[in-house]
């Protein structure tokens, strides 16, 4: 019969004997994380961070906002000025980057009271400034995979997302993608250590991510499933391999492979306490997506129906809009990602062909698996292949470090191939995002319909003729074009204007109407209001792509 005393040292022994293998499996990992020296790791991980820093925060005015930029700064206007927010599952995404971005006006009126300017601090810096943050914590979560991958994959992977054209121009973006992404990543970290570590607070982290992932965006949905799928694939490949290879080609000494690893987890937690630490993980991914889609109990229980209706209406929109053929996402990374989808196309081959690293496998799937997977919806926008660009770096750094790996002595076969991802992503990146940042031109994949720097023109003109007449932001303003975002947020202070989007009898000092519009606006206000050119041969205003804006003033109110 056996004794408490005796249990207790069999428990003792196996959680040893855990340990002891664990302690086997992070010394091979930290062989792996040290084929540089140490010193050169921390400088240039900290150089790869400088650069994406400046490309991502240097003159985050410049560009001006796109359409759907527009719209989550009005979202935020409002939430910000009335602390009102509800979810819309028909036509927007979700919460969490209306809540982010809040914490900084929330933190300047708290700081300095109402009077203050630009109200709290909503200025297109400090909303842009979310994005570009996560961004730049986005390489930081691929710095904490140097264990896994090695110290030369991690350094390539973190340096080429650094520099993608993509990466950096959407992480100046006010859109909902980059924390789509980091809360992927962040949920795949989290999990991978809670693997390692076997500490449970790793769960929570992941289960805290993947919360604020479906609650960022619908699409979670496909990144969770092609996750699981590319899991379930890796470890039932490495079983084939192993099997058909007649001998134990994966061992449980290299990295992300060790053998009866679920029994070590029960082992190590006890059935019960691992069930315990799962249950509370799940109280946590459902307590945070509570909390964010019903606007913190604000909209309860509304909020948290329409975060389950989202996907009947998404799964609608993925057939009506933005349809484009399943080739498209190979064509928009060959024009402005090549060497990432080179690189990782090469590095999952490897991956595939000789399995020795479970997770740069692991990581081809997922980059691969998400490809096809968005490539299959019908709907299909630029901004979506920033979910592939990450797992393509994290495959494409290993691709860097098996070259290596191959000719350590002298770094003959990994240069060129490294040097020429630097050369280009950095040219196209600072192409793209600081000189033709609105050039609808089909190789500029990132420029989407985009503003064009012709609508800054128009706001200056607006913002002169209100101070020459002496109105301010109190002075009136019809906007009688169909087309005005994003409009709405560079007029947000304004405290007069009237969006009807069709023509509308008006006596304002100020109209703004499409360039359709011109004969209409001429026979309807005649000789009362006159056109301010924009200085350009047309005189209208570029909003976007096959958009263009005419102001009209009161005659007599303002001289240009």
């Amino acid at each position: 019969m056996t004794t408490s005393s005796s249990k207790s040292s069999g428990n003792k022994k196996t959680r040893a004997s855990v340990e002891a293998k664990g302690e086997g499996r992070l010394v091979a990992e930290a062989s792996l994380a040290s084929d540089l020296p140490e010193r050169y790791w921390r400088i240039s991980a900290i150089v790869i961070f400088c650069i994406a820093a400046v490309f991502r925060l240097y003159n985050l005015n410049l560009v001006p906002l796109h359409h759907d930029e527009g719209v989550n700064g009005n979202f935020l206007v409002r939430l910000v000025r009335e602390g009102a927010y509800q979810y819309d599952p028909g036509n927007y995404h979700g919460p969490t980057l209306y809540y982010f971005a809040a914490l900084i006006p929330w933190i300047f009126r708290l700081l300095f009271g109402t009077a203050i300017r630009d109200n709290y601090g909503l200025t297109t810096v400090t909303i842009r400034l979310i994005p570009a943050l996560f961004g730049l914590a986005t390489i930081c979560l691929v710095f904490l995979l140097r264990r896994r991958l090695g110290t030369v994959a991690t350094l390539a992977a973190a340096l080429m997302v650094a520099i993608s054209p993509g990466a950096v121009y959407l992480s100046r973006y006010f859109i909902h993608e980059t924390l789509f992404v980091f809360f992927t990543l962040g949920a795949v970290v989290a999990a991978l250590r809670f693997y390692e570590d076997r500490n449970p607070i790793y769960l929570i982290l992941a289960a805290g991510s993947t919360a604020l992932l479906f609650a960022t965006k619908e699409t979670a949905m496909i990144s969770a499933a092609v996750l699981i799928i590319a899991l379930a694939s890796t470890q039932f490949y490495l079983l084939l391999y192993k099997g058909t290879s007649g001998k134990a080609k994966v061992k449980g000494k290299r990295p992300g492979v060790r053998p009866n690893k679920y029994r070590e987890f029960i082992d190590l937690f006890g059935g019960r306490n691992l069930a315990i630490w799962i249950a509370l993980a799940v109280v946590v991914f459902l307590t945070l997506n509570v909390l964010f889609y019903s606007s913190f109990f604000t909209n309860f229980p509304k909020g948290v129906y329409d975060a389950l209706a989202t996907f009947k209406f998404w799964t609608k929109t993925g057939k009506e809009a933005h349809v484009h053929p399943p080739t498209m996402y190979f064509i928009w990374l060959a024009k402005q990602e090549f060497m990432l989808l080179f690189l990782g196309a090469i590095g999952a081959a490897i991956a595939v062909l000789k399995p020795k690293n479970s997770f740069a496998l692991f990581a081809g799937l997922w980059a691969f698996g998400l490809i096809a997977a968005y490539s299959l919806v019908p709907y299909k926008t630029p901004w979506l292949t920033l979910n592939f660009i990450v797992p393509l770096a994290l495959v494409a750094g290993y691709a860097i470090q098996s070259m290596y790996q191959m000719d350590r002595s002298q770094l003959r076969l990994p240069a060129p191939f490294m040097l020429a991802a630097v050369i280009i992503g950095t040219y196209q990146s600072v192409d793209l995002n600081f000189f033709n940042y609105d050039n609808d031109n089909s190789y500029y994949v990132y420029v989407y319909a985009h503003t064009k720097r012709g609508t800054i023109k128009l706001v200056d003109a607006i913002d002169k003729i209100a101070k020459q007449t002496n109105e301010g932001e109190r002075i009136g303003i019809t906007i009688i074009s169909q087309d005005y975002w994003p409009l709405p947020w560079y007029l947000r202070n304004y405290t007069r204007v009237g969006y009807y989007g069709r023509m509308s009898p008006s006596n304002e000092p100020i109209i703004i109407a499409s360039e359709s519009q011109r004969a209409e606006v001429e026979a309807t206000f005649g000789e009362l209001y006159r056109e301010v050119p924009s200085g350009e041969d047309a005189g209208s205003y570029p909003l976007r792509p096959g958009v263009n804006l005419l102001l009209f003033t009161r005659r007599g109110g303002f001289q240009p």
